[in-house]
């Protein structure tokens, strides 16, 4: 089996692995982009496949699961935005108690809750989004069946990409977004309400991070519930390439995308009769491209200039 053919066959799996990278990832961007630092995109995550999960398994429905996953992502971000914009605690030290405080806080409902009814509280076999093809594109070769052969999730995927570039960069919202991220002063001069741009920026990129979390569970093939911290440190990845996409929608998607590639190859490999690789370097392999990515060794990445900086209006 040539590279090229591994490439093909890991290409379903890859976006369905992905999904909660790339989308936080596109999150985490916006929140970043108006000057707010997010650190704490693991705990959105993590709080929106919690809630996915046992709303879905109560309602029956995956649309109910999908919808109080992204409130649970934009709670989560109230917190960060209460701390960090109205307060002007440290941003990564609010970032860092907001993960320590949702893994805590889900792994105590987890087993105090949802494991002691699990059949009806934590059970979403059958209930998950399923793959829907997209008539005439699923049928183009090689990347008609892993592109366009997905579920919603996937889809909305696809849109938010593109639907963040345009509004960054093609809007009067996005270019308000920018300034007060580059220079939150000259955009109170001007008019500009820097903290009201800053607040819905972070409830924004809350909302779109529990589509993210939501992908965890909501997905079909997946798993059948949540389980403790199964996001597995992928918010921190996220958060990698939105540096190592230089706070760009599109780079920080094609980043995650590497990212999500370098996941599955663990997984594929040995399923697909790809080449013998030692486990623990392939297991490894995402988080050093993580770390690689975070150092700057692959590429200068430029943040926005008032990143990280409260403003206080005068």
């Amino acid at each position: 089996m040539n590279f090229f053919e591994i490439i093909w066959r890991m290409l379903p799996s890859t976006f369905m692995i992905v999904s909660p990278i790339l989308i936080a990832a596109i999150g985490g961007m916006i929140c970043e982009r108006s000057g707010v630092v997010n650190i704490a995109i693991e705990a959105q995550l993590l709080m929106a496949a919690f809630t996915g999960a046992s709303t879905t398994s109560i309602t029956g429905s995956p649309w109910a699961g999908l919808a109080a996953a992204m409130l649970a992502g934009v709670l989560v971000a109230a917190l960060l935005g209460l701390l960090a914009i109205k307060y002007k605690v440290d941003q990564i030290i609010v970032g860092v108690v907001l993960n320590v405080l949702v893994i805590g806080l889900t792994t105590f409902l987890w087993r105090a809750w949802l494991q002691q009814d699990s059949s009806n509280l934590n059970n979403v076999t059958g209930l998950q989004f399923d793959s829907i093809g997209i008539p005439g594109l699923n049928r183009i070769p090689i990347i008609g069946p892993a592109l366009f052969n997905q579920n919603i999730i996937i889809y909305i995927m696809y849109v938010a990409v593109f639907a963040v570039w345009f509004a960054l960069f093609r809007t009067k919202w996005g270019l308000r977004t920018r300034a007060v991220g580059e220079h939150p002063k000259a955009a109170d001069t001007v008019g500009i309400r820097v903290n009201a741009v800053r607040w819905f920026a972070v409830l924004l990129a809350g909302a779109i991070v529990g589509i993210g979390g939501a992908s965890y569970t909501l997905m079909m093939g997946r798993v059948t519930g949540f389980d403790q911290e199964m996001t597995a440190g992928y918010g921190f990845i996220a958060l990698a390439a939105v540096i190592f996409g230089k706070w760009h929608p599109i780079k920080a998607a094609m980043a995650g995308l590497l990212f999500g590639f370098a996941l599955n190859l663990r997984i594929a490999l040995p399923a697909i009769g790809g080449p013998a690789i030692p486990s623990q370097f392939l297991a490894a392999l995402p988080y050093l491209v993580t770390l690689l990515a975070v150092a700057g060794l692959i590429g200068r990445s430029r943040a926005p200039a008032a990143v990280g900086q409260a403003y206080s209006v005068e």
